[in-house]
Formats: C-alpha cells, structure tokens, sequence
C-alpha cells in the first residue's frame, strides 16, 4: 500500500508532463512516425533527439517562469513589451492549435471507421459535441484531463514497448539511427511532422500555466523541472517505440502507410487478429485526448494574449475552445470527403502547425531573459544558445512546409 501511495504521488507531480505528452501525441505524429519508420527504417530517430531535447529547454523555460511568478506568461509579456506582443502570440497559439485540430478529427474519424465501418466523416461532429459538453461540464477539467491524459500515455507506451519483444528490433541500426544523417527531400513533410509533433512551442508555453495550476513554489523548482523533463521523455519515448515497431514489422514487408488499419499491421504479432480493433482504440484514444486538450491550450492562449481570461472557468477561453474545436470538425469533414488523402493531410496538419509558432518561442526567450522577472533563475549561456539552435532548426522547417502548403492547396 505505501508503494502504490509513492506510485499515485509520483505520478500526480508529473501531471502536466502527461497533459503536454498527450497533446502532441496525436493521430498525425503516430501516422508519421508510423510511415518514416515503414519507408525510411530507424534513420530519423535523430530527429526525435533533436526536437526532445529542444523541447526540454523551452518546457524548462516556461517552467522556471511559472514557480517565480503568479502572473501569466503572457500577461508578464504585455506588462514588459506592450500589449501588440502577447496579442501576436496568442494568436499565433491559437493558428498552432488549429492546424493540429483537423488532423486530431481525423484521426477520431479513422479510428471509428476501424472499428465500427461507419463513415469517417460522422465521426468528428459526435467527437467534437462531446468535447464542448466535457468543457461546460466537468467539474475541475483541469484534474479530468490530468488524470485521463495519464492513462493514454500510459496505455499507449505499454503497448508499443510489449510489442517491440516480439518484433524483436535490430538494436545496432536502432543506435546509429539517433546519429544524424543525410535525407531524401522527398520525406521533407514526414520529418517535418516527427519535428513538429516533439517540438510544439505552443505546449511548452502552456506548461507555464500547468504549473501555475499546481501552486509550487521556489523550493519545488526540481520537482517542477522534473515533471516538466518528465513529460518530454514520454512524447519522445512514444515517437521512438512507434518508429522503432515499424521498422521492424512494416519495413521488411515494404507496406506502405495509407490508413489505421496499415499501421495496426505493427501491432500483429502481439495481438493478431485484433491488432486492428486495439490499435484503432488507442489511436482513438490518442485523437481525442489530442482534440480536447489541444483545443484548450490554443483556446486559453488566445483569450490571455488578448487579456480576456485565462482560465476554464473565464467565458472567453471556452468560446475560443469552441471555435476550435468547430473550425477543425468542419475543416475534417471537407478532407475526409475525398478530396484528400486523410493519411497525407494528418502529415500536413502536423507539419503545418508549426509555421505560426516562431513567435511564440522568440517571446519566451525573451521574457526568461529578464533579471527583473526570472532574478538568478535567467537562462544561462548554455541555455540561450541551446534554445536559438533550436528555433533555428524549427525556422528552416517553416521555410521549407510554406512551399509544401502552397502546392497543397493549390491541388485541393
């Protein structure tokens, strides 16, 4: 009993770290992990190294300016920089949150279609009623999403970990896979989303709020990092068992990723014939954990950059959820009505969703730099220059997903 009490205890400190790692794991980033590992083995796990630790520096960022300060990030940042500064990031947020969010209706979709054969396009306007009555009516969301976000996470990681005996990786390609190499410009998009799915700047910023939620203070600083790193690890983690079991299962059959059921093939040695039915669960479970959170953060960052409220329990950041939620189910149905490949365009979401969020990182930065707001807790030199890298690599790849936009819409 005192064990599973430390258990319980420990895994309430990292709470925020399950609502962060749930957040990104959603439908695109198990579709593009599926298809790189399928198509290009365990060659991009360097990418997952990259954007994990990158990721690490900036949820550590927002983290430290969460127990030093009891104001909002974004409130401190219109304090110091004009309030122009924190509408701009709370809009780019919010554009973030919904490039992700037709991607999550999809995958709802694709799961259910899995499971019942009913039309995709059903699906996202049942998920997305559900998601708004949950916003208006749970009693602490906070603490509902906490707690089912960390039976995701934990569901999705056993699966994948106990698949992996049986698929039995190759553990020396799997080491030289986290060394960076060369790449086909071909799987751009792929590896833009693997980036943009462990790297999500919007997330490490709402990390500041998570934390506030909990009211630590200076002497829990470890404890704080610690959930934050904590929930970095499992987003990575997850990318990597994901991309590690296609390689191994889809790689050497030459499959190739056009729907739930091809990437439910990674699964068939542990569960067999009912690989496709419990991957399409988990991969539901991941959409929709996705869909509802997702929506909060880019929901709650526009109303608090807009200075109208920064909490649930506020009118203008549930609207804003709303309008999300809405905007990606409408926006899903069009996809899924054959316009599009559902697979190509849940890479594309992920992908995109980057190209709104440099801002974002650049205010970050910026206020976790100030002595008058972070006092001896400032970045160092080791954490700026590791934090510029990272939104470098994360500028070359809006760069390059303009482009791939573009020519997308173009061809709708």
């Amino acid at each position: 009993m005192h064990l599973l009490n430390k258990i319980k205890s420990g895994l309430g400190a990292i709470g925020p770290g399950f609502i962060i790692a749930a957040v990104a794991l959603g439908p695109g980033s198990i579709t593009a992990a599926s298809k790189i590992g399928a198509t290009q083995g365990y060659n991009f796990l360097w990418a997952i190294l990259l954007a994990g630790i990158s990721m690490a520096v900036y949820t550590g960022m927002s983290t430290r300016f969460a127990v030093l300060n009891k104001q909002s990030i974004l409130s401190v940042i219109a304090d110091k920089y004009g309030r122009w500064f924190s509408y701009a990031i709370g809009i780019s947020s919010f554009l973030a949150s919904l490039s992700f969010q037709f991607g999550n209706n999809l995958g709802v979709g694709m799961g259910m279609e899995s499971i019942t054969g009913i039309d995709v396009r059903i699906w996202p306007i049942i998920f997305t009623i559900l998601a708004i009555v949950l916003i208006f009516y749970a009693q602490n969301l906070y603490a509902t999403l906490e707690k089912l976000m960390m039976y995701i996470v934990m569901l999705i990681i056993i699966a994948f970990m106990v698949n992996l005996v049986f698929v039995k990786p190759d553990l020396s390609q799997t080491v030289s896979g986290f060394i960076p190499s060369g790449f086909s410009m071909e799987y751009i998009s792929e590896l833009a989303a693997i980036v943009g799915t462990t790297f999500v700047l919007s997330s490490a910023l709402y990390q500041s709020y998570l934390i506030q939620k909990k009211d630590w203070k200076v002497v829990d600083m470890k404890k704080a990092i610690r959930a934050s790193n904590s929930g970095v690890f499992l987003l990575a983690l997850m990318s990597v068992l994901i991309i590690m079991t296609a390689a191994a299962s889809l790689k050497p059959m030459g499959i190739q990723i056009n729907s739930a059921a091809d990437m439910a093939l990674q699964l068939e040695l542990l569960l067999g014939n009912y690989a496709k039915y419990i991957f399409a669960i988990g991969f539901l479970a991941a959409s929709f954990s996705s869909l509802l959170v997702n929506a909060v953060i880019g929901g709650g960052l526009l109303a608090d950059g807009l200075g109208m409220g920064q909490t649930m329990d506020k009118k203008m950041p549930k609207v804003f959820t709303i309008v999300i939620l809405i905007a990606g189910m409408v926006i899903a149905t069009f996809v899924a009505s054959g316009l599009s490949s559902p697979v190509y365009s849940l890479i594309l979401a992920q992908s995109s969703s980057m190209i709104a969020v440099p801002l974002i990182g650049i205010g970050l930065l910026l206020i976790v730099n100030r002595k008058d707001v972070m006092g001896k807790f400032k970045n160092t030199i080791t954490q700026n220059i590791m934090a510029v890298i990272g939104l470098f690599l994360l500028c070359v790849l809006v760069y390059i997903m303009y482009g791939k936009l573009i020519s997308y819409f173009a061809n709708i």
